[in-house]
């Protein structure tokens, strides 16, 4: 029976990743790196160690830089020596697709030069970098994983917030921008972790993780409203008038603002084709829209 360690098993990712690795007979071992004795507990006769553990990025910008790469960086490289000192065959460093690029024009790859603005995307791009100097010995396998936003039952992300703004009947003031973003299930998300530690033939490297279909907000909204039984309320303001609101928020606070218009508006296009080539699959499991589906029945529930 195989045996994965897990660091960051009681959030959101873990909790589902461990559930799902539990129903496919992968014995999960919980590693809290808190703990100041966190060594002694590393079974270093592992399968693998899957590391989500890490400073998670915070929209209000209260955290200083120095502790980013304090959790991401350096526990990281913590992690990877012990690691390197075991038995254990494979290492799966959770990054994120901010490691490389803050906004994206075209389809983000595995390749696109990297140029993180945000401490959180520096602190995971300077760990995936010490892990990629370091020479992997003979039957051992580092994985990079690089997730787009990841969504399900129980994650309270930004998907909960477009969802609020459409229970309360609040009309989507920007559907005159057509943007496309990648989202990743997390019914894809474990499927590809599981597949990777079965398949002994992927080859270690970065690999991407997102659904196969991208989708815009106005779509998302679209969709929210379907299931929540609701009319979609859709404006197409011009989108210089938004821009003028936006400004005018800049200095009121308000939550219509840049920032806000960017996220909701801005194309973040992410290609899931290398770890589908290195697994030999033609489509993940389950389609974008059916994963928004599923998150959203959770919320109404």
């Amino acid at each position: 029976m195989m045996k994965t360690i897990i660091t960051g098993s009681s959030g959101f990712v873990g909790k589902n990743l461990t559930a799902y690795l539990n129903k496919q007979d992968i014995e999960v071992q919980d590693l809290s790196l808190r703990a100041t004795d966190w060594k002694s507990h590393t079974d270093k006769h592992a399968t693998g160690i899957i590391h989500l553990a890490g400073k998670a990025h915070d929209t209000a910008n209260t955290s200083s830089a120095e502790e980013y790469f304090k959790v991401n960086r350096d526990l990281t490289i913590e992690l990877f020596q012990e690691f390197l000192k075991s038995d254990i065959k494979d290492f799966f460093f959770f990054s994120s697709v901010k490691a490389t690029a803050d906004t994206v024009s075209g389809v983000l790859k595995e390749d696109h030069l990297t140029d993180p603005k945000t401490p959180y995307g520096q602190s995971k791009l300077q760990a995936e970098e010490y892990l990629l100097s370091k020479p992997i010995p003979e039957g051992k396998r580092v994985f990079i994983i690089r997730p787009c936003m990841i969504h399900g039952p129980g994650n309270k992300g930004n998907l909960n917030l477009l969802y609020n703004v459409v229970k309360k009947g609040i009309p989507y003031p920007l559907a005159a921008f057509d943007n496309q973003r990648s989202f990743l299930s997390i019914d894809n998300l474990n499927f590809l972790i599981a597949s990777m530690l079965e398949n002994k033939g992927v080859a270690s490297g970065v690999y991407n993780f997102a659904d196969d279909e991208m989708l815009s907000t106005t779509e998302l909204v679209r969709v929210i409203s379907v299931v929540s039984g609701k009319e979609p309320k859709l404006l197409s303001i011009p989108k210089g008038i938004i821009t003028t609101i936006a400004k005018v928020g800049d200095l009121i606070k308000f939550p219509l603002n840049s920032e806000s218009v960017k996220k909701l508006t801005e194309n973040y296009c992410v290609s899931n084709q290398k770890i589908k080539n290195a697994l030999k699959i033609e489509k993940m499991p389950i389609t974008a829209q059916k994963g928004i589906e599923k998150t959203i029945k959770s919320f109404i529930k």
